[in-house]
C-alpha cells in the first residue's frame, strides 16, 4: 500500500499528517543518495542507454582508428583471417580494445564474418550495440549458461567458416578464470582457440571487476596472438589451463610492448635526439683522432648500405674487445648447432673491430658472422638500424644496458637477452638513482644469465626477474691465438733467458712494474720484462717511464733487449703469443682499484699467475685457482718482485702452478654452448 493513501484511493490525510510529524531522522533518504538513486533509474532507460551506446561507439572508433596498432604473431592469426574458422578468446578486461583486431582483419579480408558472443544481461545488449558500430554481429548468450543449444548455434557458424570471439571470463568474472565454455565450443567445432590480447600506451583503466582497459585516442598499440590451442576431442577439460596460461601471456606481452615509458626513460630520449647534431660531430673529431674509422661513421647513425641476408638474424652486441673475445666461442658453437644462422655482431670500438677481422676468418665464420659499429643510442639511429636489420632476436653481452635501442627492440617484439651479464656496485648505485627505468630495461629481457650470483643480486634488485647464472663467458674462452712462425722465432731469441710477463698493465701499474725488474735484475742476468699494457696507445708514455732501463717497443718494430730489460708490447691482440712465451705472468688491473682483467686466459696456456689485491671482476675465477693453489696474491711492487723471484728460482713449483690453473680454467669448458642453446631458445620464441 501507498503510504497516505486508503484503499479506496483517497487521500488519507492522518497518514499523511503522522509522516510528517516523524522526526528528520526518520525521513527517506535526499541529498546525493537520492540524486544517485534518480542517475541510476535514468541510466537504466533503454533510450538513454541506446544514446550512450552510440556516443561511446563514436568514441572507441576515433581512439582506435586514430592508435597505432602493431600486429605480434601475425603468422598465428593469418589464417583464420584468410578464412579458417577459429574461438577467438580474449579476456573481458580487454573487450574495448579487441575492435581493433576486427577492423585489420576486415582490411584484409572484406568479407570476413565475425560473431561476439555477449551475455543477454543489460551490459550485454549495450556491448551487442558497440559492436555492430564495428561490423561484428552479437550473439546473445553465455559460455557458461544456456547449455548445449547455446554452443550448437555458435559451433554452426564456425562449420560455416566465420570467427567467434568470446571473453571467457565475463560477463561478471571472476577476473582471468576461463569458463568451461570456450574449450567446449572449440572441442564441439572441432577449431582451435587462438587466445589474442591488445593494449595501448594511452588508456585508462576503470573501476570495474575485471579492471576494464578504455583506450585513449592517438596512441601507440599492440595486438598480440599466441599460437592456436587445439582442442582434440573429450580434450576440453586438459585443454582449459592451456587457454588460461595463453591468455594471460597474451595480455602480459601486450601489456610489456605498451608499457609506459618512466620520466627518466622520455627524458632521455629526447636528450638524445636533441644531442644528435652534437654526437654527430663527436664522432667526425674521433674519426679523426683514430677511435673511429671514418669510412663506416655512417653505422654509428644506423645507416647501412648492404641488403639484410635472407633467413634469421641473431643480432649480438658486445662493447669492446674483453666482451667481444668471450663471445667468440658462443659465436663457434651458434655456427655449429645452427648453420644456417647469420649473426649480426656490433661492437664500438676500432680494436674490437680489428680484432673480429683477424679472428673470424680464423674461426671460419667469415660470412656467417657480419660485424657492424653499433649505432649510437639516439631513437632515430636505433629505429633506422632495426628497421634496416631486422633481427629475430636481440642479445647485449654484459653491462651494455641502452635505454634507447632496447626501448626500439621491445616495441618492433624482438625478443632480448642479456648475456653473461655484469652489474658493478658502482653501476648499481647509478641505476638506483632511476628506478623506474633500470626496472623497465631490466624487466623487458626475455632472459638474463648473470655472471655470478653477486651481479644476480644487483641485477634482482633493480627489478631484474628469474635470472639465471650459468658462470663466466670469460672463463670458457678458448686459449689466446698466437702467430706460430712470430711463436717460434721470439722463442728461439728468448731461449734460456729469464722471462716474465706483466698483462694488461693499467696506469699506476707500470711503475710498480719498472721496480720489481729494477729488484730483480742483479740476481737474474739478461732478465727479460715483458709489460704488455691494456692500451696499446700508451705504449710512448710507458717507454718513457725506463730512466736508464732499455725499454724499446713492439709497435715501433723494435726487438726484445738482448742484455736485459723491459720490451713495451704496445700492438693489439698478441697476448697469447706473450703469454706463451712467459711461464711466469702477473696480471694486470689488480694493483689499482680497476678489478682485474682476465687471469684465466694466462692459466689456460699454463702460467704460474700472480694478481694484485683488486680482482673484484673476476671474483669467481680467483677463487677457483686458489683454491687450486694455482694463483699467487701480491700487494705492490716489492710482494710482485718477491713473487717473480721465487717462480724464476723454482721451475718445478712454476710448473706446478701452471698445471694447476690450466686444469682450473677448463671447468667452464661447456658454457659456449649452453649459451648457444638459450640463444637458439630466443629465435625460436619468436617464430612461435
Amino acid at each position: 500500500m501507498n503510504v497516505g493513501r486508503q484503499a479506496s484511493g483517497r487521500p488519507n490525510r492522518s497518514a499523511g499528517r503522522a509522516f510528517a510529524a516523524r522526526p528528520r531522522a526518520m525521513l527517506p533518504a535526499r541529498g546525493k543518495n537520492a540524486r544517485g538513486d534518480m542517475l541510476s533509474r535514468l541510466v537504466r532507460r533503454p533510450g538513454v542507454q541506446r544514446a550512450g551506446a552510440r556516443a561511446l561507439g563514436r568514441y572507441l572508433d576515433l581512439a582506435l582508428r586514430s592508435t597505432r596498432w602493431r600486429l605480434h604473431g601475425e603468422a598465428h592469426v593469418a589464417p583464420h583471417i584468410a578464412g579458417t574458422a577459429a574461438v577467438v578468446a580474449f579476456w573481458h578486461e580487454r573487450l574495448p580494445l579487441m575492435p581493433s583486431l576486427w577492423l585489420l582483419a576486415r582490411r584484409r579480408n572484406p568479407g570476413i564474418r565475425i560473431h561476439v558472443l555477449v551475455s543477454r544481461h543489460r551490459d550485454g545488449r549495450l556491448i551487442g550495440a558497440l559492436v555492430r558500430r564495428f561490423d561484428v554481429l552479437p550473439v546473445h548468450g553465455s559460455s557458461s549458461r544456456g547449455g548445449a543449444a547455446g554452443l550448437r548455434t555458435l559451433a554452426a557458424l564456425l562449420a560455416g567458416g566465420d570467427l567467434v570471439a568470446i571473453t571467457p571470463d565475463g560477463p561478471r568474472g571472476p577476473r582471468r578464470r576461463a569458463a568451461p565454455g570456450v574449450a567446449q565450443l572449440a572441442e564441439l567445432a572441432g577449431v582451435p582457440v587462438l587466445p589474442c590480447a591488445a593494449q595501448t600506451t594511452r588508456r585508462i583503466t576503470l573501476n570495474t571487476w575485471d579492471g576494464m582497459v578504455l583506450p585513449l585516442p592517438f596512441g601507440r598499440g599492440a595486438i598480440v596472438c599466441e599460437p592456436p590451442i587445439p582442442v582434440p576431442r573429450h580434450g576440453w577439460q586438459a585443454a582449459l589451463p592451456l587457454i588460461e596460461a595463453a591468455l594471460d601471456s597474451a595480455a602480459d606481452t601486450a601489456n610489456r610492448l605498451c608499457a609506459s615509458r618512466p620520466p627518466s626513460a622520455r627524458a632521455y630520449a629526447a636528450a638524445a635526439t636533441l644531442a644528435a647534431p652534437a654526437l654527430g660531430a663527436m664522432l667526425r673529431l674521433r674519426a679523426a683522432g683514430g677511435k673511429e674509422i671514418a669510412a663506416r661513421l655512417p653505422e654509428r647513425r644506423g645507416i647501412e648500405p648492404t641488403p639484410r641476408p635472407a633467413g634469421n638474424l641473431l643480432w649480438l652486441h658486445a662493447a669492446s674487445v674483453g666482451e667481444t673475445i668471450s663471445v667468440l666461442p658462443v659465436l663457434a658453437a651458434l655456427a655449429d648447432k645452427a648453420p644456417e644462422l647469420t649473426t649480426l655482431l656490433t661492437t664500438g670500438t676500432v680494436t674490437s673491430a680489428r680484432l673480429l677481422a683477424a679472428r673470424l676468418p680464423e674461426l671460419g665464420l667469415a660470412g656467417r658472422v657480419l660485424h657492424r659499429f653499433v649505432p649510437l643510442d639516439v631513437p632515430a639511429w636505433a629505429a633506422r638500424f632495426l628497421d634496416h636489420w631486422r633481427p629475430d632476436a636481440a642479445a647485449f653481452v654484459e653491462s651494455e644496458l641502452w635505454p634507447n635501442l632496447l626501448a626500439a627492440c621491445a616495441a618492433r617484439d624482438i625478443p632480448t637477452m642479456l648475456v653473461n651479464a655484469r652489474l658493478s656496485p658502482r653501476s648499481e648505485a647509478s641505476w638506483s638513482r632511476a628506478p623506474g627505468l633500470a626496472r623497465q630495461l631490466l624487466q623487458g629481457f626475455a632472459r638474463i644469465e648473470a655472471r655470478s650470483e653477486e651481479d644476480a643480486a644487483r641485477l634482482s634488485a633493480l627489478g631484474a626477474r628469474a635470472v639465471a647464472v650459468p658462470g663466466d663467458l670469460k672463463f670458457a674462452a678458448p686459449p689466446l691465438p698466437a702467430d706460430a712462425a712470430e711463436l717460434h722465432r721470439l722463442g728461439e731469441s728468448l731461449n734460456g733467458r729469464p722471462v716474465w710477463l706483466a698483462g694488461s698493465t693499467h696506469p699506476g701499474e707500470d711503475e710498480a712494474v719498472f721496480a720489481a725488474h729494477r729488484a730483480l735484475a742483479p740476481r737474474h742476468p739478461g732478465l727479460l720484462t715483458i709489460l704488455v699494457p691494456r692500451h696499446p696507445e700508451r705504449g710512448p708514455r710507458i717507454a718513457a717511464l725506463a730512466n736508464g732501463v732499455p725499454a724499446p717497443r713492439r709497435a715501433a718494430g723494435a726487438a726484445p733487449p738482448e742484455a736485459g730489460g723491459i720490451y713495451v708490447a704496445d700492438t693489439l691482440g698478441e697476448l697469447g703469443l706473450w703469454y706463451r712465451l712467459a711461464p711466469v705472468a702477473f696480471i694486470g688491473g689488480s694493483l689499482v682499484p680497476h678489478g682485474g682483467q682476465n687471469p684465466l686466459e694466462a692459466g689456460r696456456l699454463g702460467c704460474a699467475i700472480a694478481a694484485g689485491p683488486h680482482m673484484g671482476n673476476f671474483a669467481a675465477a680467483v677463487a677457483a685457482l686458489e683454491q687450486a693453489g694455482a694463483i699467487g696474491r701480491v700487494a705492490d711492487a716489492a710482494g710482485l718482485a718477491a713473487w717473480v723471484g721465487a717462480m724464476l728460482a723454482d721451475p718445478a713449483q712454476r710448473r706446478q702452478m701452471g698445471e694447476a690453473a690450466r686444469r682450473a680454467a677448463d671447468r667452464w669448458a661447456d658454457l659456449p654452448a649452453r649459451c648457444a642453446d638459450s640463444l637458439l631458445a630466443l629465435l625460436r620464441r619468436r617464430a612461435a
